[in-house]
């Protein structure tokens, strides 16, 4: 029986062992994550100065423009610490058919991240003044075990008086949540004391030098101007790493640019409603007072500035931002000029936080003349202005100690 049978029992034994070992192979031994897609905005504002280059600026603004729940070094840091990038409102969003759980660290290269929310873990802990401007100084934002909720919809958290900070939730994003606190995005902004990656130059002409010291393509900008509610713009496509460009000329019942840029920002990987929620949430600071050229910084320079990491990795990551470079025009300095001597705060506080450096240009050869001494009266009367009514946050929930501004 044993001789008879025995090439069969082994060819049964081998085929079992073959079926077993192709199911282990074909078996998952780890529940793989589901596919995860991430989008980020956010923006990136200067001051150009007479050569084209960035110059340092503290912004003439209220202590706290933020909902008072935002994480924050002391607000004093960035109302006291001259810098010449503000990295502002960048936001992540994260979509997943399924829930999910990822880890996010953002890394600023040369600048210090000093707001954020939901809770993250934020280095350094200590900002001194100067710290910017230091070669090689980086700050780190970290979120762990962040969940991403396909199909919950958690409360987030609101306050009274009115923000933009909320129409950035205007989106079809999956919430996430990370310990009690819940969001619709990642949040994080900051101060930089780096170049931004465009320069930009006003000629005794009356035209503007565009110039990307990146050696990379200029690509979508647009040059916009709007002096007392006229409106002009221009929107350009540079191939080139230089270019010379005309100011458009003003007009009664131009509308600002906010289609030409939800387009751009479309077309730079952002879905729709993300685009339109970016364009809602700086309209009113994006087409104030003033000439000012907007560009959208490569894929490249926003990784260079941000590398971003994600783990585990998403399927896909967009990131767009928008660069505003603000441009002190004579126009700009002779209505702030006239204004100042009228006592016309109402027309100095058109200019928003620019305010500040604009007067500095004015007097920078000499701050000790009876008009810099009248200038300066004007700033703090247009920052009372601007901050009456509104209310203090109570103290920041990264405790004033852990910043240094001295």
């Amino acid at each position: 029986m044993t001789r008879r049978f025995g090439p069969m029992l082994v060819l049964v034994t081998l085929v079992l062992l073959s079926l077993g070992s192709m199911g282990a192979t074909i078996a998952p031994t780890t529940r793989m994550s589901p596919p995860l897609t991430v989008h980020e905005w956010g923006t990136f504002t200067s001051i150009a100065g007479p050569d084209g280059q960035a110059i340092e600026w503290m912004p003439l603004e209220a202590p706290q423009d933020l909902p008072c729940f935002v994480e924050r070094y002391d607000p004093r840091f960035k109302t006291s610490q001259p810098g010449r990038v503000r990295m502002e409102t960048p936001v992540l969003y994260f979509y997943a058919s399924e829930d999910t759980t990822v880890d996010v660290n953002v890394r600023f290269n040369g600048g210090a991240i000093s707001e954020w929310f939901p809770h993250a873990d934020v280095v350094p802990r200590q900002i001194t003044f100067g710290t910017v401007d230091r070669s090689g100084f980086a700050s780190n934002a970290s979120w762990t075990h962040v969940r991403v909720m396909a199909r919950d919809t958690p409360n987030f958290p609101t306050e009274a008086p009115p923000s933009h900070y909320y129409l950035a939730r205007e989106t079809d994003s999956a919430p996430i949540q990370i310990g009690g606190q819940a969001e619709k995005f990642l949040f994080y902004r900051g101060l930089g004391g780096f170049q931004p990656p465009i320069s930009a130059r006003l000629t005794d002409e009356g035209s503007i030098e565009v110039k990307s010291p990146r050696s990379e393509a200029l690509g979508d900008v647009i040059l916009f101007e709007n002096r007392d509610g006229k409106m002009a713009y221009a929107v350009h496509t540079l191939t080139g790493v230089d270019a010379t460009l005309t100011p458009p000329v003003l007009g009664n019942g131009t509308k600002p640019p906010t289609a030409e840029l939800e387009k751009i920002l479309i077309a730079r990987g952002l879905f729709p409603r993300e685009a339109k929620a970016m364009v809602d949430t700086w309209r009113d600071s994006w087409f104030e007072q003033g000439t000012r050229l907007f560009y959208l910084p490569s894929r490249a320079a926003i990784d260079a500035i941000l590398p971003l990491q994600i783990a585990p990795q998403p399927a896909q990551i967009a990131r767009a931002f928008v660069g505003r470079v603000e441009l002190i025009t004579p126009s700009s300095m002779q209505e702030v000029t006239k204004a100042i001597d009228a006592g016309d705060d109402a027309a100095l506080i058109k200019y928003g936080r620019f305010l500040r450096p604009i007067i500095d240009q004015a007097t920078a050869y000499d701050r000790q003349t009876p008009f810099a001494q009248r200038a300066n009266t004007a700033a703090a009367r247009a920052w009372r202005a601007q901050t009456q009514g509104r209310a203090r946050c109570p103290q920041p929930l990264i405790e004033s100690r852990t910043t240094q501004l001295h």
